[in-house]
């Protein structure tokens, strides 16, 4: 399993951007190979997170490629007071069964 982790500070979002986004967001959730996903937000500094979860690198880069995602990313400046990427392959997880079938597992 892979994650991508997208970090980010918000600047001012309009419509354009939210467009873009639920886009984006429906486009991974409908690819073969995406698991799941989750986001956070810091109130300490603002940042905002989104973790995708997937199932090999192959589909990861499908996403990557999406013309909508890769038309957003040429644009993040307008609606992002900065931003950072994280691609990760989980090597374990563990926990008790408390949020079996909330998250994703390898």
């Amino acid at each position: 399993m892979y994650t991508s982790t997208f970090i980010f500070a918000k600047r001012q979002f309009d419509d354009e951007f939210h467009r873009l986004d639920e886009i984006i967001a429906n486009a991974a959730r409908s690819m073969p190979g995406f698991l799941g996903e989750e986001s956070w937000e810091n109130p300490a500094n603002g940042l905002v997170s989104n973790v995708y979860y997937w199932a090999s690198l192959e589909a990861l880069q499908r996403l990557i490629e999406h013309p909508t995602h890769v038309e957003a990313k040429s644009r993040q400046g307008n609606w992002l007071a900065g931003y950072r990427v994280v691609i990760a392959q989980v090597v374990r997880t563990y926990g008790d069964a408390r949020l079996d079938g909330v998250l994703p597992t390898p």
